[in-house]
């Protein structure tokens, strides 16, 4: 078996908006250097000088170098029936894979980290950068930050990792499609390899042990294994996946639960690599407010995060309907409401007070006709249920009934389950899935 031991210098840390500027390959049989390929590459585009103060490869000196297309039929030869292995190996992968495929060659080879195996066959140091694994080992790095003194390190270290793999860790790495070859360097195996396959909600944690990313899954397992099965090249994957330390879960009954609990931890936390609902709420509110006369108006306005609506409603008609029927029933004042096209100039304001008193009724009135009800579905097992409550109108919270037996009154049902911070996005996803499936709907 032949290994391409790869390091690789760039313009930046993702492939789809970055150009390689060197490159180095050490082929190697598992006991000694066969082949070494290294050279400049102009990446064709301005080395930043934060990098160019990292590795020393600044514009002038790759000028005159090779663009990357002028050098991808050797390097692609080079690679061909080999075992790719670098330190960080999803890194240099993903980098090279896009560059080839931009120039018509495609790269599939199975992959080794040198990261990932260090910490497996030489456990126990505190850091395994490559440069401190190296210090720690005692294997001299000629040139660190270029990628022939890196690579040719890497092989110095690739050599050691096979003389001291007495438990066949390398051939095991290398088996089918093992999750070693494309997890982040940071992720435990054993932490993916004992997922459940249950709906439930994961937990992405950086190097300082903060939540990162929140995620939902109908099977937990296959859901972590999906982010990291495709290695794309854009920032946002790649920092992504660099950043991933460790992984939790908490397993749920049904996929709506999962949903549920979802939207409140984000809420909650407000990790850096969840964004799909910072910006979501219905877009209309029924809104109260006391105007300088004292009295109390009503009215449909799009919504608003630091004011609390009445009601929510998804579209303007369907918030004007309403008030219109409150106003109907109530005998309220249109113009006091907003929803009069021309102010009458005869038109005698009613007393405050008295009317003030509609205004309590008629929203008395809408806040009970919201419904008060609870989803039951299965359970985690088959001796228990789970419920969720809406409690007029609002979500109340959720968790399981023994056995199966609901509770005589709301009051004792919310005994038994867990409150949770109710929000828009919640109450709408509660409603849609009670109209999809009325048969687990249970009034209350």
């Amino acid at each position: 078996m032949l290994y391409a031991i790869v390091d690789i210098e760039t313009t930046g840390s993702y492939a789809a908006a970055n150009g390689i500027t060197e490159i180095a390959i050490v082929i190697h049989d598992g006991k000694q250097v066969l082949n070494y390929y290294e050279t400049l590459v102009n990446p064709q585009q301005p080395i930043p000088r934060f990098i160019q103060s990292l590795t020393g490869i600044n514009d002038r000196m790759v000028a005159h170098a090779p663009a990357f297309h002028e050098v991808a039929g050797q390097i692609h030869e080079l690679l061909q029936n080999k075992v790719f292995v670098a330190h960080n190996v999803n890194f240099d992968y993903s980098f090279l894979k896009h560059q080839l495929q931009t120039v018509g060659y495609e790269l599939e080879a199975r992959k080794l980290c040198t990261v990932r195996l260090a910490r497996k066959i030489l456990p126990g140091y505190p850091s395994y950068s490559l440069g401190k694994l190296c210090h720690y080992i005692g294997i001299g790095i000629a040139n660190h930050h270029r990628a022939g003194g890196d690579a040719l390190a890497t092989a110095e270290l690739f050599g050691l990792l096979v003389q001291n793999d007495k438990h066949g860790v390398i051939p095991g790495m290398l088996k089918g499609r093992n999750l070693e070859q494309y997890l982040p360097p940071n992720v435990p195996v054993e932490q993916v390899d004992n997922l459940p396959t249950t709906p439930g909600v994961y937990y992405f944690y950086n190097g300082s042990g903060k939540i990162i990313y929140i995620g939902k899954a109908v099977n937990i397992a296959k859901r972590i294994r999906s982010h990291f099965s495709n290695n794309k090249a854009g920032k946002q994957k790649q920092d992504f996946l660099r950043e991933i330390h460790r992984i939790s879960y908490t397993e749920c009954a049904t996929e709506l639960m999962a949903h549920i609990l979802e939207s409140t931890e984000i809420r909650k936390i407000w990790p850096v690599h969840n964004r799909s609902q910072r910006g979501y709420l219905p877009k209309f509110g029924l809104f109260v407010y006391e105007d300088q006369q004292g009295y109390k108006r009503l009215g449909i306005e799009k919504n608003k995060h630091y004011f609390k609506a009445v009601h929510t409603f998804n579209t303007l008609i369907e918030g004007q309907n309403q008030l219109r029927t409150m106003v109907s029933s109530f005998e309220l004042c249109s113009r006091l409401c907003n929803i009069a096209r021309v102010a009458d100039p005869e038109y005698n304001l009613p007393d405050v007070e008295e009317y003030n008193e509609r205004v309590d009724e008629a929203i008395s009135w809408l806040q009970a006709q919201l419904p008060t009800f609870a989803l039951v579905d299965k359970g985690m097992n088959e001796n228990e249920q789970s419920c969720i409550l809406m409690k007029k109108g609002n979500f109340y919270g959720m968790g399981y009934l023994t056995d199966g037996v609901m509770p005589e009154t709301v009051d004792k049902l919310q005994q038994q389950l867990e409150p949770y911070q109710d929000n828009d996005y919640i109450r709408n996803l509660i409603y849609k899935h009670a109209s999809t499936y009325p048969d687990k709907c249970v009034a209350l």
